[in-house]
């Protein structure tokens, strides 16, 4: 088997991730903010060693305003309905996941406008017409850091600089770059930033991180609330960091096992993961270069992508092709349309969506030499 849907979720995960869960299950089991005794502390203190590890990571300064989430799209909903009310207008990128552009629906039913910033026939934003796109009642600017498509990153930094002169907050969607590209979050002037942790974070699902500037907590609703294990004497939701946003029992299990996953990613080096992931988008694109019969959804430069490849096969059906790489080579892959639909619009790939193809640390030069003949071989029909 060779795994290449690491777009989707990381697999495998650093071993520590599933001992540390393990030892949850086993040795632990107690809740946070609920009790004194000695476990419940235990589990708090790696409730904080991940907020810590995460902020580190992350570029972000305050742990008490990292979030943990059931997963990225919890994280995404609870900045656009917590943010945005009817009248108001939001900017979002062309190549956005339903994780953003369902909320936005859902909004624009009660009265919330949004706007899709352009993009070049790569997957990256024209910065340049952006810039038109700001209304006065504009609230927010939420895009994707990375393209579960096309792998495009976007310029993070340049975006920021243009949001801050007009005062608009800006939250980047992290799900394919967080764990893969390193990520300032004070730098950039971020407002928030929305991560799952099952994926370039090598954690288990279940998992995520919403960081939020103070400025911006401050600001936004909480749209699900409950009891913290603080302030119980009241019926409204505490109005401090972090339980603000995070009622209810968390997952510990899923708590103890990014924590280790974080830990891995520390021991081994964020500049080191990324530039392996560098080293492995050179020699899968010069591979693919080679082939015919193929359209590649994206750049084909190795610079400024997340390891993410969508190709269209010209002579087959994408879901047949698919299909034949897991049965005949043991390539696995995902095909469709990759819960981005304005991703394929704009990049040419809809209705047929691409099978995509998404290494990741644990991913051998061999695997993808594997791969590229697979694809040759399925490709020549």
């Amino acid at each position: 088997m060779i795994y290449l849907d690491n777009a989707a979720t990381s697999f495998p995960k650093p071993p520590a991730v599933a001992e540390a869960m393990a030892f949850y299950l086993k040795e632990v089991g107690a809740s946070i903010n609920r009790g004194v005794y000695q476990s419940a502390q235990e589990a708090g203190m790696v409730t904080l060693s991940l907020r810590q590890r995460l902020c580190r990571l992350m570029g972000h300064g305050d742990p008490t305003h990292c979030i943990l989430t059931p997963g990225n799209t919890w994280g995404l909903n609870l900045v656009l309905l917590g943010a945005l009310g009817p009248g108001d207008h939001c900017l979002v990128s062309a190549v956005e996941h339903n994780a953003v552009m369902r909320p936005l629906r859902l909004l624009a039913e009660r009265g919330v406008a949004f706007r899709r910033i352009p993009c070049d026939e790569t997957g990256r934003l024209r910065l340049e017409e952006a810039e038109g796109l700001f209304r006065p009642n504009t609230r927010l600017v939420l895009v994707a850091h990375g393209s579960n498509v096309s792998g495009a990153v976007q310029d993070a930094a340049a975006l920021g600089r243009l949001c801050r002169e007009r005062g608009v907050p800006l939250v980047l969607d992290a799900a394919q770059t967080a764990g893969h590209i390193p990520i300032d979050f004070a730098g950039w002037g971020l407002s928030a930033l929305a991560a799952p942790g099952h994926k370039g974070l090598l954690g288990p699902s279940g998992t995520g991180v919403l960081l939020l500037s103070p400025e911006f907590a401050r600001s936004l609703r909480p749209v699900i609330t409950g009891g913290t294990g603080s302030a119980s004497d009241q019926e409204v939701q505490p109005d401090y960091m972090p339980d603000k946003f995070e009622p209810g029992t968390p997952n510990l299990p899923g708590i103890y096992g990014l924590e280790a996953a974080l830990r891995w990613i520390e021991e081994q080096g964020l500049a080191a993961i990324r530039a392996r992931e560098e080293a492995m988008c050179a020699r899968f694109l010069a591979g693919l270069r080679d082939i015919p019969h193929i359209r590649l959804a994206g750049s084909w430069e190795s610079e400024n992508r997340a390891a993410v490849f969508s190709l269209d096969f010209l002579r087959r059906d994408n879901a047949e092709a698919a299909f034949q790489l897991e049965q005949d080579f043991g390539v696995l892959t995902r095909c469709g349309l990759h819960c981005a639909p304005a991703a394929h619009r704009a990049l040419g790939t809809f209705p047929q969506g691409t099978v995509r193809f998404s290494p990741g640390p644990f991913t051998t030069d061999d695997e993808l030499d594997q791969a590229l003949a697979a694809i040759a071989a399925v490709a020549a029909g």
